[in-house]
């Protein structure tokens, strides 16, 4: 049953749940599409080849539907608007600090440990960069841990996909600065970051080098899915009037028309109406909660969905290469995604959850233990 916005504001401090048990399927299609659109690019642009598959997706979704070729940005733009989404209560509230340690406990040792795995690929000969460059100093190397190689001119990527981390931390710490906004007028937050992501590509655009930063331009055109997975829950969860709703909705539109114009987006003018698309999909599946979203291969891809997005590209190309002479090019593609999973799976079971329950055992718990505390305390009898 799905819950239609509601059209009145509830208390500024208050952070109801929303049931959203279609997440999961949203998850399971995301990465279909983020490691489809990698094949594609690979074969189409890369080698100059071709596959039926991609045949069948450019008549019925590119063609057909009017979506980005090679469905870029569709998988990156289900990722943001989940992230709004799903981290919008937790950022309202938690504590700053907790709600900062959480999101680096969830998302940082994997990270680090696919970075250190890229950089050692590159050294050793077997994998190429993800920018025009035939290696990696150290330090660029060092700057790639902290995602800084993004910002340089020109850009270094040891790891190309890893981008998108700066727009998800971005979004965590303008909702920590903004938190006291977001719980006491919550439409004000995604409003205002979308002002502040016209005034970002508006710089870029009239500033020349070497005063302009062209990767910000990146995170301010990708902020607005971000912002409106955060419109979605508010306005599920009661939090922002109907013609609140409709301006913060607007706009994510000025912004996502306003990259597309200065060509900040990457692969065509369609992106308006894909991230229109992948915005109706998450609204109307994120609270489907029929058979499809509880299957063991949809949960099975949606829990290790990060781990599966940071190492696809790792493994997926040289995969394909040692394979696709021996047993054909759909074979190939089949041992490409069951090396990615294979993979995936390493990272989440070695590095991603082990990582993330120490950190919060050692770090969250202690914190709760803390606030647990007397503010004082006197001797004992």
């Amino acid at each position: 049953m799905y819950r239609p916005f509601l059209n009145e504001p509830a208390s500024g401090v208050d952070a109801p749940r929303v049931d959203l048990p279609g997440v999961n399927l949203l998850r399971f299609a995301a990465v279909l599409a983020v490691v489809y659109s990698h094949i594609s690019f690979y074969l189409i642009d890369d080698l100059g080849t071709g596959w039926w598959g991609i045949d069948v997706v450019y008549r019925v979704l590119v063609e057909g539907a009017g979506l980005n070729q090679h469905l870029s940005f569709v998988g990156v733009a289900a990722f943001m608007m989940l992230t709004g989404l799903l981290i919008t209560r937790s950022a309202m509230r938690q504590s700053p600090r907790h709600f900062l340690i959480a999101r680096a406990a969830r998302l940082l040792p994997a990270f680090w440990v696919c970075i250190l795995a890229a950089i050692v690929l590159v050294r050793l000969g077997i994998n190429g960069m993800f920018s025009g460059h035939t290696g990696i100093s150290n330090s660029e190397a060092a700057l790639s841990f902290v995602l800084g190689a993004f910002f340089l001119q020109p850009q270094v990527a040891v790891l190309g996909v890893t981008w998108t981390l700066a727009v998800q931390i971005t979004f965590y710490l303008y909702c920590v600065a903004g938190r006291s906004l977001l719980r006491a007028n919550p439409v004000i937050i995604p409003v205002l970051g979308a002002v502040l992501c016209m005034l970002v590509l508006v710089y870029n655009l009239y500033i020349p080098e070497p005063y302009s930063v062209p990767f910000l331009s990146r995170i301010a055109a990708t902020l607005p899915t971000v912002f409106l997975g955060q419109i979605a829950y508010l306005g599920w969860a009661g939090l922002i009037s109907g013609r609140g709703l409709v301006l913060a909705l607007l706009a994510q539109v000025h912004v996502i028309v306003l990259a597309t114009d200065t060509q900040v987006y990457w692969a065509g003018t369609r992106y308006l109406w894909t991230i229109t698309v992948v915005f109706a999909c998450v609204v109307l599946v994120s609270r489907y909660d029929g058979r499809l979203a509880h299957l063991r291969s949809v949960n099975w891809v949606a829990t290790r969905s990060y781990a599966i997005y940071l190492t696809h590209t790792l493994v997926m190309y040289r995969i394909y290469e040692n394979t696709v002479g021996v047993v054909g090019q759909t074979a190939a593609i089949v041992c490409l995604l069951i090396g990615c999973g294979l993979v995936a799976e390493v990272v989440y079971r070695a590095v991603e959850l082990p990582a993330a329950r120490w950190i919060s055992t050692r770090w969250l718990n202690r914190s709760r233990a803390v606030v647990a505390q007397p503010a004082t305390t006197g001797p004992r009898a």
